[in-house]
């Protein structure tokens, strides 16, 4: 039983071809996210990390840095059983001196922060100049860790945000485009809604009734005419000037 939780957990973060699209429901914006920080990661190499939000820490095995921090809030909208956090915080301040970390990164924070201005002062303040900050935030997804989800982004309204708070863009990418983002939200629907609450019945019937919608998003989503204006993520790389 432990093995198929370290599994499940694995391929909810780092879901593979021949597993996660079987057992993850968000298996196409979770591996968008994979590819976008694994992008990421390349270009943060040694030095000192900030992982804001950090939770289990599920990318830390990408990050060849010397030193990877994570903070995050106490309480939320998920419990911590499987957290790794270094140190909490109260989403405000960030508990650590001026210029100390090279690389800053937040994966799928940005919308649980209301005072989102004040966390991007304290980040701005705890980064070294032309250390780099990475972000990944959602434009389309469904309401979750309720009530903590306060925000949706653009990608116009993220780059404003972001530059008046003396970033520069190096990197923007939209995670998914039009069809892959609607089949997505249907595999979503029909997980929340149309399988058994029984794990597992859910578990036997999921590769039927969710997976086809994972699969087909996938693959025709790279054969039809793209268009990107309706996406699941923004990944950002910035520089503090």
């Amino acid at each position: 039983m432990n093995m198929l939780k370290k599994i499940y957990a694995k391929e909810a973060f780092n879901p593979g071809w021949l597993l996660g699209i079987w057992v993850n429901p968000a298996f196409i914006v979770r591996r968008r996210l994979l590819t976008g920080v694994r992008d990421i990661s390349c270009k943060f190499i040694g030095g000192k990390l900030l992982d804001i939000g950090c939770g289990s820490k599920p990318y830390e095995h990408l990050f060849k840095v010397n030193n990877y921090i994570g903070i995050d809030v106490e309480v939320s909208g998920h419990n911590h059983n499987s957290s790794k956090v270094d140190k909490f915080f109260d989403g405000r301040s960030i508990p650590y001196g001026d210029d100390e970390f090279d690389w800053i990164f937040t994966s799928e924070v940005f919308e649980h922060v209301f005072n989102l201005e004040d966390l991007l002062s304290e980040i701005t303040r705890v980064l070294t100049p032309g250390g780099k900050l990475a972000i990944t935030c959602p434009f389309i997804w469904e309401e979750h860790e309720q009530p903590y989800d306060f925000a949706r982004y653009t990608s116009f309204g993220l780059h404003d945000i972001i530059t008046k708070h003396g970033f520069k863009v190096e990197s923007s990418v939209k995670s998914s485009n039009y069809f892959e983002t609607v089949m997505q939200i249907l595999a979503m629907y029909m997980y929340h809604h149309c399988l058994p609450k029984n794990r597992y019945l859910m578990s036997i019937l999921m590769p039927i009734i969710v997976s086809p919608f994972n699969i087909i998003g996938t693959l025709l989503g790279k054969a039809l005419p793209n268009n990107n204006n309706f996406y699941l993520t923004n990944i950002l790389i910035v520089v503090k000037k």
